[in-house]
C-alpha cells in the first residue's frame, strides 16, 4: 500500500469506556427524549475522537444515529442550534488530529426507489448527513458513502432513476456523496457507470465485489484503480472498503486475519487509497492492521497491545500465552505482523474450560484481597461449574468497575470472544 494510506473503522469502539451510541424507537422519540440522547451521543462521539487521536487512527466513520430520527419530521429536534458548541468543538478535534471522517446512511435511504415518497425521505436523510458533516467543518474529503439502491427488476431503469434523482439534490449534498458497489444489485462496473454520469467518486468494496462481480473479470487491483480514477483533486484520497467473510452471506468476520490482510495489500500493489475496515471488532482490527503494515515496530508498542490481549489469549491457551511472552522479550524492533498472527491463531483455538478457568483466576487476582465474602463465594461457584467463560467475564467486569481497575477495563478479555 501507499505510505500515506489511512486505516480506519466504523462507528463503535471495543473496550473504550463512554463510547456507546444510544437510540430509541420512533414511538418514544419525543423532542426532549431525542435531545437527551443526542447530547449523550455527542459526548460518546467526542470520546471516540479523543480515542482515535490517541491511537493514531485517522480514518473513522461516524454513526448515522448520533441524532436519532434526525430526518424524520415528527422527531427531529433543532440539533444544529441546540448543540452548535459541542459539534464545533468535536469538529476542531477532528481537524487538529487530521482525522478523515465519513458517514454511511442505512438501508432505508434509497434514492432510486420507484416510490417517490421513499426517494423524498432519502433526500431528507442525505440532507441530515451533509448538514452534520458541514456543522463539523469537515472538508470535502469527508464523504457520505451511499449505495445506489435496488434494481427493482429493471437495473437500467433503476440506474437512470438514481442519476435523475441525484441531479435534483443541492450541490452541497452532491459534493459529499461517494458511491459504493453492493452485494446484490449494483456491481463495481455499474457504480463506475453511474459515477461517470453524476461525478460521484466510486468506493470499491472487496467483499461485495466477491459476492456480486461484474461480467468483466478483472482482479481487485484493476477495479480499485478504475474506482480511484473517479476521485477528483477536491475529493481527497480514494477509499476502499475491506472485509473478510463471516459466517453467512455478506456478514463481516469477527476480526481481520492479519496474514490474509497483508496478502491482499500486496496483491493490490502501491494503491493510493485509504482503507475502511468493516469488521466486528472495529478499532481492535484497525490498530492491528496499522501496526502490521509497518512491519517492524518498537517492541513497546506491541507490549502495550499485549496488555489488552493477554488475558484473552490466556483464556484460549497457556502455551500460546507463553509463546507470545517469549516473542516480546527480544530487544529492538519486533515483527508486528508475526505478533498479531500469533494472537489470531490463539483466538481461533477451540474453547477450553481449563484455559478459561485459568484466565479467570488470573483476573480474579486483582480483586481477591478486596472482595467481599459474597463475591468470593460467587467466584468459586462460577469457576466450579462447566460453563465458565461468559459468567466469569460478566462477574469480573463488574468487579473491575467496582474496584476501579482501568488496566482491566481496557482488556479485550471482556469484549471479544
Amino acid at each position: 500500500m501507499d505510505g500515506g494510506t489511512l486505516i480506519g473503522y466504523a462507528c463503535l469502539a471495543v473496550g473504550v469506556e463512554g463510547t456507546k451510541i444510544r437510540t430509541c424507537r420512533l414511538k418514544n422519540a419525543t423532542g426532549q427524549r431525542v435531545l437527551e440522547i443526542t447530547a449523550a451521543n455527542l459526548k460518546a462521539l467526542e470520546r471516540l475522537i479523543d480515542y482515535n487521536a490517541g491511537a493514531g487512527i485517522r480514518l473513522f466513520r461516524i454513526s448515522s444515529d448520533i441524532v436519532p430520527f434526525a430526518s424524520h419530521p415528527s422527531a427531529a429536534p433543532r440539533w444544529k442550534e441546540e448543540f452548535s458548541g459541542e459539534i464545533e468543538r468535536i469538529g476542531r478535534k477532528i481537524r487538529d488530529a487530521g482525522i478523515r471522517v465519513s458517514m454511511h446512511p442505512g438501508q432505508y435511504t434509497v434514492l432510486n426507489s420507484p416510490e417517490e415518497r421513499v426517494a423524498e425521505n432519502a433526500a431528507l436523510d442525505l440532507t441530515y448527513h451533509a448538514d452534520f458533516l458541514d456543522a463539523l467543518g469537515a472538508g470535502r474529503e469527508c464523504r457520505i458513502i451511499l449505495h445506489a439502491g435496488g434494481a427493482y427488476g429493471d437495473k437500467r431503469s433503476a440506474m437512470e432513476r438514481f442519476v435523475r434523482r441525484a441531479a435534483r439534490l443541492p450541490e452541497r449534498i452532491q459534493g459529499r456523496i461517494a458511491l459504493e458497489n453492493d452485494d446484490k444489485s449494483f456491481t463495481a462496473a455499474d457504480i463506475l457507470e453511474i459515477s461517470a454520469q453524476t461525478g460521484f467518486p466510486a468506493v470499491f468494496d472487496n467483499l461485495h465485489h466477491m459476492l456480486n462481480p461484474p461480467r468483466e473479470r478483472l482482479d481487485d487491483a484493476a477495479w480499485i484503480q478504475r474506482c480511484a480514477a473517479t476521485w477528483g483533486a477536491d475529493a481527497g484520497r480514494p477509499k476502499i472498503h475491506y472485509s473478510q467473510a463471516g459466517g453467512k452471506r455478506g456478514a463481516h468476520s469477527g476480526t481481520i486475519d492479519t496474514e490474509r490482510f497483508l496478502a491482499y495489500c500486496r496483491s493490490i500493489g502501491e494503491t493510493d487509497a485509504d482503507i475502511m475496515l468493516e469488521v466486528k471488532d472495529k478499532n481492535v482490527s484497525a490498530v492491528k492492521c496499522m501496526n502490521a503494515l509497518k512491519g517492524r515496530v518498537p517492541v513497546r508498542i506491541l507490549e502495550e497491545e499485549w496488555a489488552r490481549y493477554k488475558y484473552l489469549v490466556l483464556s484460549r491457551s497457556a502455551a500460546a500465552y507463553n509463546d507470545i511472552r517469549e516473542f516480546l522479550k527480544e530487544k529492538g524492533p519486533a515483527d508486528a505482523a508475526a505478533f498479531y498472527a500469533m494472537i489470531d491463531r490463539a483466538r481461533m483455538l477451540p474453547a477450553d474450560a481449563g484455559a478459561q478457568k485459568n484466565a479467570a483466576q488470573h483476573v480474579w487476582g486483582y480483586f481477591r484481597d478486596r472482595a467481599s465474602r459474597r463475591e468470593k463465594e460467587r467466584f468459586l461457584a462460577i469457576t466450579g461449574g462447566t460453563a465458565v467463560e461468559a459468567a466469569a467475564k460478566r462477574f469480573l467486569l463488574g468487579c473491575a468497575h467496582k474496584y476501579g481497575e482501568p488496566y482491566l477495563l481496557e482488556s479485550y478479555y471482556f469484549y471479544l470472544d
